[in-house]
Parts: structure tokens; sequence; C-alpha cells
């Protein structure tokens, strides 16, 4: 006994050795870099004031939440709400929506910027290629309120799109907007649409990171551009397509509410509804705060799996990694 207590003794000795040398260490360090905390710290500040800060409020999720009670005075109902949303006619709607947008988007979106950058980065005309970014990228300004407008304009009965479908192949109109099955593509292909030219701006500037002496020895060694691109391009730029995949893989949940929101409509909820536009619909229109809670926590929580995992294979498959 007398042993084990001037064991713990010891470790809690060496433990406040370690306090106190972080503590000076930090001290030392704030002296010798004040101006870099200070620069910094509105950005820690806003992190903690609007990032971590709202997360008391997730609380909520377990209880049965009323504005008149407040958070610590509403009764708590522990898992009820998750209980009620995993037993709801909608939960399997949501979830396979939701994957599947995100999937569609990670399988056609990503690699469009990747590949517009790979055909950008071939081309020799500066004035040519100055030209496609420009026409690439300018939609990504543009806003999304703007941008659902033109689609709705555009794939109307009587828009360009149907115009152009019944001269070339003599189809009926058709409408698109009103029509489930056309909404994953719509949304898709109007994203793509929107943000291609913006995306290849990261995978252009990791290219230019790239040795030139590469390209040189691979020309010496009889390499065409298509090889080059496929052997040292594509290499180079690897680690950056790495950690966008991860980022992309921790927002795997979250898939644009807003334009869906703006997009859909009763008669394609069936493919357009997610959990992001349902957590919308009953916390702020029918003031269900609990509930949504619960059902943007279950989100959340999903999301965070995705992005260790994805992290932990990145890491034991290859070099590059968030942490």
């Amino acid at each position: 006994m007398e042993k084990e207590t001037a064991l713990q003794l010891k470790h809690k000795s060496s433990l406040s050795k370690k306090v106190a040398s972080f503590i000076d260490r930090v001290k030392k360090d704030f002296k010798r870099n004040k101006m870099i905390y200070l620069m910094v710290s509105p950005v820690v500040l806003y992190y903690i004031i609007f990032q971590y800060g709202p997360m008391y409020g997730l609380q909520i999720a377990f209880k049965d939440y009323s504005p008149a009670l407040g958070f610590l005075g509403s009764p708590w109902v522990g898992f009820e709400h998750f209980k009620e949303f995993f037993n709801s006619f909608f939960f399997w709607r949501l979830l396979r929506n939701t994957i599947l947008l995100s999937f569609y988007s990670l399988l056609f979106a990503f690699p469009a910027g990747i590949i517009l950058a790979l055909l950008l980065n071939e081309v020799r005309s500066r004035i040519f290629k100055r030209t496609v970014q420009t026409v690439t990228y300018m939609p990504h300004f543009v806003s999304l309120v703007v941008i659902v407008g033109i689609l709705y304009d555009f794939t109307a009965r009587d828009g360009v799109v149907n115009d152009i479908l019944g001269f070339l192949f003599g189809i009926e109109p058709i409408a698109f907007m009103q029509q489930a099955e056309w909404f994953r593509t719509l949304f898709i292909g109007s994203d793509i649409w929107q943000n291609v030219g913006w995306s290849s701006i990261i995978f252009l500037a990791a290219m230019s990171n790239i040795d030139p002496s590469l390209y040189e020895a691979a020309k010496m060694d009889g390499a065409g551009r298509f090889k080059q691109m496929f052997h040292i391009t594509l290499p180079g730029i690897m680690p950056t397509v790495v950690i966008l995949l991860i980022l992309l893989i921790g927002k795997f949940m979250t898939v644009g509410e807003e334009k869906i929101l703006l997009m859909y409509n009763p008669t394609t909820y069936e493919t357009a509804d997610v959990i992001g536009t349902y957590v919308y619909r009953k916390g702020i229109l029918e003031s269900n705060f609990s509930y949504s809670a619960a059902v943007g926590l279950f989100k959340a929580l999903i999301a965070f799996t995705l992005l260790v995992i994805a992290n932990g294979i990145a890491r034991k498959v290859g070099d590059t990694k968030l942490w």
C-alpha cells in the first residue's frame, strides 16, 4: 500500500513537472511571437464563439426542449428522438438520397476538376488557357439563387434544353424540374458546371510545384505527353487529391442543402429530400427543435466517423493524411 502511494506521488510529481514545463514553453513562445498570437486570436475566438459554443445546445437532442423552460429546465427524454427518427417512414428515403447524392458528387464532380486541370496543363497557348479558366470559374461567383433560376429557365418545357432536344431528336418537352427521376442528374450536372473551374485552380497550383526536370528526363526517355501526364503529373498532385478527398468524405452527409431547398418541390421529394432539408423542415418550419437536433447530431456523427475512417485508410495506404 505504501509502495503504491509512493508510486502515485512520484507519478503526480512527474505530471506536475511536465505541466509546469509546458506552461513555461507556452509563455516563452508567447513572448517571442506575440504578434502571431495576436493575429490568430480573431480566428480562434470565431471558432470558440460560433463553432464550439453552440455545441452546448446539442443537449436538446436528448431533451423535450421548450423555449419557455430553456436548456436546463427542459426535461430529459434520452434517445427518444433518435428512436423516433430511425422508426419513421422517412428514415431510409432520407439516408438513401443523402448517400446517393454525396456518392455521385464524389464520383463525377470531384474528378471533373482534376480532369480539367490536367487538360489545361497540357495547353500551350496562354491566351486560350486563360480564356478557358475564366469562362469555367466565373459561374462559381454567381449567386446560388441565380444559378437555380437559370436552371429553371433552361429546363422549362419551353426552355432551350427542350428546344434543342425537340429539334435534334424530336423528343416531346419534358418538365425536368417536376420529375423526381431527373433531380439527381440536374443537381450533379449544375454542380459540376458551377464549380469545376474553381476546383481546378487548386490542382493547377499543385502542378506548378512539380519539378520541371522530371518532364525533361521523361522526354529524353521517349515518354510522350500522355505518359508524362500519367507518370509525372498525376503522382505529383496525388497528395493534394488525397487531402481534398478526405475533406470531401468528411462532408459526405452534407450535400448542399441550400441548393436542394431552392430546387426541390413535393413532386421531387422521393429523390431530392435529404437529411439536411428534413432537419430544416422539422426545426425551422415545424419548430420541433429537439427532434431536428437529434437528426442533425446523427448526421454529424456519421460524417465524423467517415472522416476518421478515410484518414485512417489514407495513413495506411500512403504518407498523406490529415493527422
